[in-house]
This record gives structure tokens, sequence and C-alpha cells, in this order.
């Protein structure tokens, strides 16, 4: 037996106990020598001593699963009438897991579901059935936690059912449920570049729009830290020129800017207070002095902060 669980395991130790002396009344309640003798008598997968059978009964120490699953083949053998083993050792596996591996180790896998059939008893799902599908670690497809977060889609949730049933009509539920879970594994079927319709692969240029948009929410945070940072500017110059890994074309266009010196002036006497009075051209410089990249992250309908990120070419002071 292993050593006793963890005050967060009690609880689930305490259930797993319970339903092992149910099934030891049940079985009209012979002594911990006796399921220990046919235990060893029969073909189990662990022999259990009298002490192990008491301890499991009593819920002293965490069981090991080999010696639960032997004790409740023996006990469901003994029930009058007799239980099925098989059924009744199916039951404890959950109760068992859940001692392990808290909630997530007391719901069914796939598996489990297939072999044991379809619902509950009278073969209808519960919601907890559902969840254990669905979500058990056996079973569950990483998703990017800003998906799984509540949040309102980009069409109506209705709209969604009626395109999918009538994919289903159209191409059966077997195909339609492959082609959902590769496209929550990220294999996007019939997409471009790796990314499905109705997406941008991040690879992709942005369009106009949101390429304004970008452009104005980093102006927003340039302003913010400029405020803050008096010497972020001139760091960021130097830094500009120190990096020798920019893209040649870029360098070339600022090189050029630089070589006005209206533009120049404009740039190098820019502060917060000033920052609507300049010129675009000058807005455009110092984004290119101060952001390597400003990209989009996120859906249309987050945030700004969430939705856009920024690589800083001097990084934010910690705690800023």
């Amino acid at each position: 037996m292993s050593a006793a669980p963890d005050q967060q395991g009690r609880k689930a130790l305490d259930d797993l106990t319970k339903a092992l002396q149910e099934l030891h009344r049940a079985a009209g309640r012979p002594s911990h020598r006796r399921v220990s003798d046919a235990i060893r008598r029969g073909a189990y997968p662990a022999t259990v001593s009298h002490e192990g059978v008491r301890s499991a009964l009593n819920g002293l120490r965490e069981p090991r699963w080999e010696t639960v699953e032997s004790i409740v083949s023996v006990l469901a053998e003994s029930c009058h009438p007799p239980r099925d083993p098989q059924a009744e050792v199916a039951r404890f596996l959950p109760l068992w897991r859940a001692v392990k591996e808290g909630d997530a180790g007391s719901l069914k896998s796939a598996r489990e579901l297939f072999l044991q059939g379809w619902g509950g008893e009278d073969g209808t799902w519960t919601p907890e059935m559902v969840a254990g599908m669905l979500i058990n670690p056996f079973n569950a497809v990483e998703i990017d936690p800003a998906l799984v977060a509540p949040h309102e889609p980009l069409i109506a949730e209705e709209d969604w059912v009626k395109v999918a049933l009538r994919v289903i009509e159209e191409s059966g539920a077997e195909f339609f449920l492959h082609a959902l879970l590769r496209i929550l594994k990220g294999d996007y079927l019939g997409g471009e570049h790796g990314a499905p319709f109705g997406y941008r692969s991040a690879t992709d240029e942005l369009n106009e729009d949101e390429a304004q948009e970008v452009f104005d929410f980093v102006c927003e945070q340039m302003v913010r830290r400029l405020r803050t940072e008096p010497n972020l500017l001139a760091r960021s110059i130097k830094a500009f020129h120190d990096d020798g890994d920019i893209d040649d074309e870029e360098r070339e266009r600022v090189l050029r800017a630089e070589s006005d010196p209206s533009l120049m002036r404009e740039v190098m006497t820019l502060s917060p207070e000033s920052w609507d009075e300049v010129s675009e051209e000058a807005h455009w410089l110092v984004f290119a002095y101060l952001v390597e990249e400003g990209a989009v992250v996120g859906r249309p309908n987050l945030p700004p902060e969430q939705r856009f990120s920024i690589t800083w070419r001097i990084p934010e002071p910690e705690g800023a």
C-alpha cells in the first residue's frame, strides 16, 4: 500500500472506503481472513493479507489498485444475489482514480464509455458524463486558454449549430466529428498556410484596417512609455542602429527618413504632450525606433491589450 493521501485526497478516500464497506455488507460481512484466503485461492491480480483487507475496508491507508480490484472481485461474487465482478470493478475504478488524480480521475475515459455502453442505466446522458468524455485528461485536446475562457462567438450559436447540422446531413456525423477534432488540434481542413477558412495565418500580412488598428494601439502605448521614461527615445534610436539583424529594406527607409532635417527636428523635439501636433511621418519614425513588431494575436472582439502584441526594442521595465 502507498502512503496515506493528503488532505485533498481524504474525501476521495472516504468515498472509496464507504463503497467498499457497502459491498462488504452486501456480501454478508465475511471476515478479513476469509476474504484474504479467497483472493489467494483465485486468479486475482494481487495477494492481499487479512491485514491488507482490514486496512482497505477501514480506509486506513490508500490501497493499490490491484488490492482494490482483488477485494471487489471476491466480495462481488459473495453477494446475495451475486453481483457481476467486472461491473463492480469498473464501478470502483473511478473511485480509486479520484484518490490519485482528484476530480479528473473520477471521470470516465472515452474507451470506458465505449466498453460500458452509452449513458447511464436508463441510456440517458448526464452533464457529468458529457464532461467526463470531453475533459478527461485521457481525451483532452490542448486548447489555447483564450478559447476556453468565457467569450462571445464571432457568429451566433444557433447559426453555428445549423451549419454543423447541414455538414452532418451532407457528409455524415463521423466525418464531422473527425473534422472537429482535427480543427481543435490545429490541423485545419481546407485552409491555406495551415490556417482554416475565416482565419489568418500568423505569417500573412495584415490588411489595411488591421494595420491601422495595430498602429493606433502601439502609438497609445508609445506615448505612455515616453511619458514615464524620458530617455526611451534616445536609447531606442541607439538600439536601432546597433541592431545588425534589422531588415535591409526597413533600415533603408529609416536612413532615408533621417536624411530629412525637418523630420528629424520633429522627432527629436517630440514629447507626449506634442504627439498629436507632429506629422504622421514622425509618428512612423518613432514607431520604427521604439518597436520591433506590432501584431494581431487575438479575435476582433477582445480588448486591445489582449488582441494586439508589441515587441519593444527596449523592453519595458519590470513592474511597469
